[in-house]
């Protein structure tokens, strides 16, 4: 390439740097790359409620938020919580006539359940500036697919417990996976100094599931069923924008 074509792209790069960089969150529709993390509460219903009661998640992604206020992007969230049910339906195989359990060294122990997983989610929507402080920022519409998986995690409190190590733990933890469909509903905030950038919503999320283990002990056979799990909650996003702010006043001399 000659010199000067190449000076002349040069120019023009810097040239359209510089006119983004004087554009700023409060008065005009900017694009930029977002980090994020979130903090989500969320209520099961179908098939998931067999097993487990309110999780919690938290996660993080980036996004993609164009000068036309479409919103692109990917989040991974971990699914925790402690509110797992019929417990002695899932351990009847390894539990005595009382319901207790015996460790490796002879003596009773006890075992504690918790719900693991993970969410996996590719998103797109639109941003709507409706009641909001600048033209960044309103009401937030989300779609998302991808993949959701959750299992049952026993950890024994006292003892060994070798009937829940192992390969021994898989056929009990339930483990359970497939692909995702949901939305999401609420309000995006891009703030005017970069400090106050969060995301609100309310959203819902289908699984639909099918176990990922052989067997199944407290089945006695390989899980074949397909399941609807489906997660109900609220959502909290901090972002960290990338773009960069133009000064807020400018200089004539």
């Amino acid at each position: 390439m000659p010199k000067k074509y190449l000076v002349l792209v040069v120019c023009c790069l810097m040239a359209f740097h510089v006119t983004q960089a004087q554009r700023r969150v409060s008065d005009s529709t900017i694009s930029s790359f977002l980090f994020h993390g979130s903090y989500a509460l969320q209520i099961p219903s179908g098939d998931l409620t067999t097993y487990f009661g309110v999780n919690s998640t938290i996660g993080g992604g980036a996004s993609y938020k164009s000068d036309r206020n479409w919103l692109t992007g990917f989040s991974v969230d971990f699914i925790f919580g402690d509110k797992v049910k019929n417990r002695a339906q899932l351990l009847s195989m390894i539990t005595t006539k009382d319901g207790e359990i015996i460790d490796g060294d002879g003596i009773y122990t006890s075992l504690a359940l918790f719900e693991r997983g993970y969410q996996l989610r590719f998103h797109t929507g639109k941003i709507i500036p409706v009641l909001s402080p600048n033209p960044n920022s309103g009401i937030l519409v989300l779609a998302n697919i991808g993949y959701v998986s959750h299992h049952i995690r026993i950890e024994s409190q006292y003892g060994t417990a070798p009937q829940i190590k192992g390969d021994y733990a898989k056929g009990y933890d339930k483990l359970r996976g497939g692909f995702s469909a949901g939305g999401e509903v609420g309000y995006f905030l891009m703030g005017n100094t970069r400090v106050l950038n969060f995301i609100a919503t309310l959203q819902f999320l289908h699984g639909w599931t099918r176990s990922q283990r052989d067997y199944s002990f407290d089945l006695m056979a390989k899980d074949n069923k397909s399941y609807n799990d489906n997660y109900y909650g609220f959502r909290l996003t901090w972002m960290i924008p990338t773009y960069q702010r133009a000064p807020q006043q400018y200089y004539y001399y």
